[in-house]
């Protein structure tokens, strides 16, 4: 397996330059650690995603291993405080929250033991995922605070509105019923003069018929 030797040295030399890169790949021996350094602030969250794949002599490539276990170990290089330990299977993800800025090491090794495969030779295939600063818990419980209050705000407004709309609706249906009923006493009064002014000349013709025909006696 020498053949694996060149490459092997100048991916990892790739990787200890471009350690912000997202995604890496390298290999690792039974029982070899890898780490390298990735700046992070404080407060932040940065997510990992790693895929082990062992190297099979009778088929010549590097194929997934069920058995095969992964240690991943995160240290806080100014204060050597660990900040994550934990083992997991061939392709699995982490997560931590950096408590300091500065420089981290992420450390990957494969394990054995408790069901760990031993595996000889193993390709390693890294995404680091650096998130957003945490926010302030103090300032979103101000900010949700404050979203309550103008929440409060508005269902009170809409409230009034709503009142108010309710109100202009009860007026505009007594004003319709108001105006429906001057129409109504509006129209029997026109229909009243008419009668009366009908039985009025009816009258007077009567009269004025009566008038010529004494006259005429």
């Amino acid at each position: 397996m020498t053949h694996l030797r060149k490459p092997h040295l100048s991916i990892w030399l790739l990787l200890l330059i471009c350690a912000t890169s997202n995604a890496l790949h390298f290999y690792l021996d039974s029982n070899e650690k890898r780490c390298f350094l990735e700046e992070i602030p404080s407060d932040t969250v940065v997510e990992g995603h790693y895929k082990a794949l062992e190297w099979n002599e009778k088929e010549a490539k590097y194929v997934e291993n069920q058995g095969l276990g992964i240690l991943v170990e995160v240290d806080e290089l100014a204060t050597g405080h660990n900040v994550v330990k934990t083992r997991g299977p061939h392709d699995s993800r982490f997560t931590f929250t950096s408590h300091q800025s500065g420089d981290h090491a992420i450390c990957l090794s494969t394990v054995e033991g408790n069901n760990w495969s031993t595996a000889t030779h193993i390709r390693l295939y890294l995404d680091v995922v650096v998130g957003s600063t945490k926010s302030d818990r103090e300032h979103d419980r101000s900010h949700v605070s404050e979203l309550s209050a103008k929440l409060r705000d508005l269902n009170q407004k809409l409230e009034d509105i709503r009142r108010e709309q309710q109100y202009q609706r009860e007026r505009e249906s007594n004003f319709r019923d108001l105006s429906e009923s001057t129409n109504s006493r509006a129209v029997w009064y026109s229909l009243a003069q008419i009668v009366v002014l009908v039985l009025t000349c009816t009258w007077q013709l009567r009269h004025l018929k009566r008038f010529f025909e004494d006259r005429k006696m």
